[in-house]
């Protein structure tokens, strides 16, 4: 019989199990009972008001652009980290750890203070008219800085051992750069790619230290679904602050399924292709 470093299958299960229930499970069936003593009228009531279908929309809108801006730059992060030597690279390789180690009030104040009109990336931008302090392009950067670091360290480890010799067999069977990465290259790391940017999207769906110094927090502008909840909570609004809540989660979890879904279907087309 085997021996393990760890414990025995029934205790490691037992651990497991008991850690998830407490720490991940019993919140979240106390915020789903919570919400669950609202009826279906106050429900509707919550969910259907004015501040918090602009909260909801102006949420999923800013989290939608960050995860596309985060899905190209983060790729191509990860891409020249995997893939090239330069110097400065393990400096650059560490920054991208950043946002994680960075609390997101601090990261907020840094972006507000760069951002805003007489910051060194206001002035210019606001000679042209743009505005991102106090703004939705605000919103939608904080919440970039702070969930790219999901695209590139789940897209990097899988571009490392990828390696380059499937780039030279497609160069030698005649098919140009754009081909090999269409072909060949985005199909192995595609289910890691979907990952990331599955995990980026659900960051910025609950960020709120960054997001709320740079947003201004106007209702109907710039207010987040995060902020408004906690706005909730301060007027002892438990219900309503449980049923918004609730809505993210399902948005949350419908995401995350429907990313697994996709993951199997590309492993299931992977897996074929290979016979």
């Amino acid at each position: 019989m085997r021996r393990s470093v760890i414990p025995g299958f029934g205790l490691s299960l037992g651990i497991t199990l008991f850690y998830l229930g407490a720490i991940v499970l019993l919140p979240l069936c106390a915020l789903i009972l919570k919400a669950s003593d609202v009826g279906l009228a106050q429900l509707w009531g919550i969910l259907s008001s004015p501040r918090t279908l602009s909260a909801i929309r102006v949420t999923v809108t800013m989290a939608l652009a960050a995860t596309a801006f985060n899905a190209i730059y983060g790729l191509l992060l990860a891409w020249v980290l995997a893939r090239y030597q330069f110097p400065g690279k393990r400096i650059l390789d560490a920054l991208v750890d950043v946002p994680f180690a960075l609390p997101t009030a601090v990261a907020g104040l840094a972006l507000t203070a760069l951002f805003s009109k007489k910051g060194w990336f206001g002035v210019p931008l606001d000679a042209l008219g743009i505005q991102v302090a106090y703004a939705p392009l605000g919103i939608a950067i904080a919440m970039a800085f702070t969930s790219i670091p999901f695209v590139v360290r789940t897209v990097q480890p899988v571009i490392e051992d990828l390696g380059s010799d499937v780039e030279e067999a497609g160069r030698s069977l005649g098919a140009n750069d754009l081909q090999i990465l269409w072909r060949v290259i985005f199909p192995a790391i595609f289910p890691a790619f979907l990952a990331g940017c599955s995990l980026s999207f659900a960051r910025s769906l609950g960020e709120f230290g960054a997001v709320i110094f740079i947003a201004g927090n106007q209702p109907m502008k710039t207010e987040i679904v995060a902020l408004l909840t906690y706005i909730r909570l301060e007027e002892y609004n438990y219900q309503a602050a449980a049923a918004i809540a609730v809505v993210m989660l399902a948005m949350a979890f419908a995401m995350l399924i429907v990313t697994n879904a996709v993951q199997a279907w590309n492993l299931r087309y992977l897996g074929r292709g290979d016979v």
